[in-house]
């Protein structure tokens, strides 16, 4: 069934993302399952052209153990995701088997910080000094960190004062349908003007 649910959060994801401003990216995690039916292309780019929105706006997500099925299949994937205008991001960074040769084998656009580093990260030396790692390591290979699971301002100011320019959490917003979406991007575009 992931499979099935899988392409209907994408299409509906994606149908719902074009009517927000341009400059608005998604993101959609995927499961490993969805790798291994092999069609995973084909149901993204047919998703692409049916709903209009531009590949450059699709960031999918994938974790560290995906990595480690089927590895030919799932770079092929990867790349051919990657040649078709789609954003490649590896979440939960640092929790599974982290092997750093992933980094070199496959250029992603993003990392994302997992949020067992950024929980009470203002008083845990050694989850800061995991944070100040993954970002020294993304600003060395240009790729961009987010950090997830950001849910107080202490979190929000260590991660600043550390270098981080992108986070996710509850402190900027729970999950909101697309009613909720749109006027809070609204909000943003009027306080922008």
């Amino acid at each position: 069934m992931i499979t099935a649910l899988g392409a209907y959060v994408l299409r509906q994801a994606c149908a719902d993302a074009v009517q927000w401003p341009p400059h608005v990216k998604l993101a959609v995690n995927l499961s490993a399952l969805q790798f291994r039916t092999g069609n995973l292309f084909a149901m993204v780019k047919s998703t692409l052209e049916e709903t209009g929105l531009s590949p450059k706006r699709l960031e999918l997500e994938i974790t560290e153990t995906l990595l480690l099925e089927k590895v030919d299949q799932v770079m092929a994937t990867l790349h051919a995701l990657r040649a078709l205008g789609v954003h490649i991001s590896m979440d939960d960074f640092g929790t599974g088997y982290s092997s750093l040769s992933y980094l070199r084998k496959f250029p992603f656009d993003k990392i994302k910080i997992d949020q067992s580093f950024v929980r009470d990260l203002a008083n845990n030396a050694d989850s800061q000094a995991i944070v100040r790692a993954i970002l020294s390591l993304g600003s060395s290979l240009g790729i961009t960190i987010t950090a997830e699971g950001v849910e107080t301002e202490a979190e929000l100011d260590c991660l600043k004062a550390e270098g981080c320019n992108e986070g996710q959490g509850y402190l900027f917003s729970k999950a909101q349908p697309q009613k909720g979406v749109l006027e809070m991007l609204a909000k943003k575009t009027v306080r922008a003007a």
